[in-house]
């Protein structure tokens, strides 16, 4: 899938943004968002104040309360905007989404086998549990599970990379995706959906957030921002009776007026975190799809956040996937150019990165090259699961070479010894966190064990360091792995991870995750085969690989399209961001009310007390100046922090008392600091136009 980029003030989403500002005016919307609906109420009772002026029945200056009830809009606009253009963003990827579903038709079986007949249908009279045959070029017309045949698959459509990959039936690559094209051979699929419930349509519902529900974090802020807001209130109502009654005593000075009581009340409640919380969690979703991962809910991307424990697969994750030869290890009485030479033989005909890994290494080591296999009179030997070993009989010479168990039975059975110096050095290689091969000859009667070759499986550049800024963040790494456990320790020690699950079954690997939940920890895990699903479902964040079965991906709640298994530690730090983003935002709200209060309230009751005039340490030009200087800044302080909600804090792999105290220092002093100076800015241009 094409993914764009899309910049904050990018026409395609600013100009549709500002029309759907104007759309959320509706009270049905503003209502949820307490806060903002009481700022939404302020501005309709500021514009009736301004109407009833008009008619010279005025509180206040007719100006005054017109520029305060248009910065007041203005105030509900900027947040509508900052939700609208978060939304927009997710929209128009909904809309490259759309581009992938095609009018297809679909080859529909009567039985479960190529031979049977079939009928043209068109794909959306497709239902579950129909069984249909794609043939080459042709586009899989629903999501389903191959059952029979294998074939390659252009799945770009999808997931943006052009490299085709292969499905079959059985194992964890049977899955297929609808709209995605077979470009070779032929399959025969099971539908695994209705209409309507494809996996493209459910990615379009996620980007779209149509059921967007609130996390448990916003939840709690936005609480506690309604707890704020419903205090201010109480005291802002409250200074009216006691304005009057004080004019009333003193005989002198004015009441302070519904206008100005409407201004203070909005700068004082937490405006700016809750016009930008929508968008804050809105972009975090749209952040993951730009890492081309799909999250089924702003849940599961705030469980990210707050994720401690990672479990992570070895193979394609810790390590490279793909086992290379490193070393050949003779046995007593042989030399290692006859073991390189009895292994290059033996591995020839091998096809896997293990086989022709031991051909390079021989062909560095030794120069051996260019062996003429005819001559030889070879018969290649493959590997099975019952033998667990491969080699080739080169007439009455037969090479083997396999796991230490299944050449130990070779070996015995063609009359031989397996030599316990052999073993101790298979022993030595697998404390190594290496995977032994041993190779062995049969020829004339004679039986020899010729050594070991040590396979090591690579781990990935940077992963350590990248484990140790996870653990800066307090967050435990565990591999889980089907080896057994002297090798998984060598390999968990060389990669840095925190602990290990050796040969993980399903059962294990559930019960790891239920132990740490036990004990209060989120967990976080990747898996793509069915054997995974219930570890997925189980998981706290639960990210299913777009290769994997329907099964992995129905359990989990983040689906990624370009099946990378590193990508968990990545959803993690998208989801650390959007806190550490909301939490940045948070403080930088409530420490900017600080300078407010000195700007407005000893303007808004100066004509009252006129001893508060002491308090002016800004010396803002007039009191009709401060107030809607405050006001002012109050609404531009939204516009100018919506590109940080949208792109998010800068993350960094740092602990959560470090962070505490550099959010603290940014956002906190910066809270106060910038009012101060932006407010007197404001109040300079106010006087210098001669508008208060």
């Amino acid at each position: 899938m094409t993914r764009k980029t899309f910049t904050l003030f990018d026409p395609t989403l600013a100009v549709p943004a500002i029309a759907e500002s104007f759309r959320k005016l509706n009270p049905a919307v503003q209502w949820r968002n307490p806060v903002m609906f009481v700022v939404y109420i302020g501005s309709i009772l500021t514009t009736i104040l301004w109407v009833q002026a008009l008619g010279g029945q005025g509180e206040a200056p007719t100006g005054f309360i017109l520029a305060v009830a248009l910065w007041l809009w203005f105030t509900v606009l900027f947040a509508n905007f900052a939700e609208a253009l978060a939304e927009g963003r997710s929209k128009a990827q909904a809309a490259s989404l759309r581009g992938l579903k095609k009018e297809t038709w679909a080859k529909k079986l009567y039985e479960p086998h190529i031979n049977a007949k079939w009928q043209m249908i068109p794909a959306t009279d497709l239902r579950k549990g129909d069984v249909i045959l794609v043939a080459a070029q042709e586009f899989i017309p629903a999501d389903g599970e191959v059952i029979e045949g294998v074939a390659s698959v252009d799945e770009s459509a999808i997931t943006g990379e052009s490299a085709p990959v292969i499905r079959e039936s059985g194992g964890d690559f049977s899955s297929v995706t609808g709209g995605t094209r077979v470009l070779s051979d032929w399959i025969i699929a099971r539908v695994t959906v209705n209409p309507g419930e494809t996996f493209v349509d459910r990615m379009i519902a996620m980007v779209e957030n149509a059921k967007r529900q609130k996390t448990p974090n916003e939840i709690a802020l936005t609480i506690l921002l309604v707890a704020l807001t419903i205090v201010f209130l109480a005291v802002t109502v409250t200074l009216l009776p006691y304005s009057l009654f004080s004019v009333d005593v003193a005989q002198s000075g004015t009441p302070v007026s519904i206008t100005v009581l409407i201004a203070l009340l909005v700068c004082l409640i937490p405006t700016t975190i809750a016009g930008l919380l929508s968008a804050i969690g809105v972009a975090g979703m749209s952040r993951m799809m730009q890492a081309n991962v799909i999250a089924t809910s702003g849940r599961a991307v705030e469980a990210a956040g707050d994720v401690d424990v990672l479990l992570l697969d070895k193979t394609g994750t810790i390590t490279l996937g793909n086992r290379q030869a490193s070393t050949f290890l003779p046995a007593d009485g042989i030399t290692e150019a006859e073991l390189a030479d009895a292994a290059q033989l033996a591995s020839l005909a091998d096809e896997t990165p293990e086989g022709r890994s031991i051909v390079v290494l021989a062909k560095q080591r030794f120069k051996l090259r260019e062996r003429d296999i005819h001559a030889l009179d070879a018969h290649f030997v493959h590997f099975t699961a019952q033998t667990r070993m491969s080699g080739v009989n080169l007439g009455e010479r037969q090479i083997r070479k396999g796991a230490a168990e299944a050449i130990k039975a070779f070996v015995e059975a063609e009359g031989g010894h397996f030599p316990k110096s052999v073993s101790g050095k298979v022993d030595d290689v697998a404390r190594r966190g290496s995977t032994p091969l041993v190779v062995a000859e049969s020829a004339g009667g004679k039986v020899r064990v010729l050594g070991v070759i040590e396979l090591k499986d690579i781990v990935k550049g940077g992963i350590k360091e990248r484990f140790a800024e996870l653990r800066q963040m307090g967050i435990k790494t565990v591999m889980v792995t089907g080896d057994n456990r002297v090798t998984a320790a060598a390999i968990a020690a060389e990669a840095g991870v925190d602990d290990f699950l050796a040969e993980a079954t399903p059962e294990a690997k559930l019960k790891l995750i239920r132990q740490y939940q036990t004990e209060g920890r989120l967990v976080a895990m990747t898996g793509d085969g069915t054997n995974d699903a219930p570890a997925l479902a189980q998981a706290d964040v639960a990210v299913a690989m777009n290769t994997g079965t329907q099964a992995a991906k129905e359990a989990g709640n983040m689906v990624d399209l370009d099946s990378n298994p590193t990508k968990l530690i990545e959803v993690v730090e998208t989801g650390k961001q959007m806190l550490m983003t909301r939490g940045s935002l948070t403080t930088f709200s409530i420490a900017n009310d600080i300078a407010k209060y000195f700007a407005i309230i000893p303007a808004a009751f100066v004509s009252t007390y006129p001893q508060l005039s002491a308090l002016n340490v800004m010396g803002l030009a007039s009191p009709s100046s401060a107030i809607l200087s405050a006001v002012i800044f109050n609404a531009l302080i939204i516009v100018f922090l919506i590109p940080l909600a949208l792109k998010g804090v800068k993350y960094r792999p740092l602990g959560a008392a470090t962070l505490l105290r550099q959010n603290l220092a940014v956002y906190g002093l910066g809270g106060i600091v910038a009012p101060f100076l932006g407010i007197k800015l404001i109040d300079v241009l106010i006087a210098a136009a001669g508008l208060a």
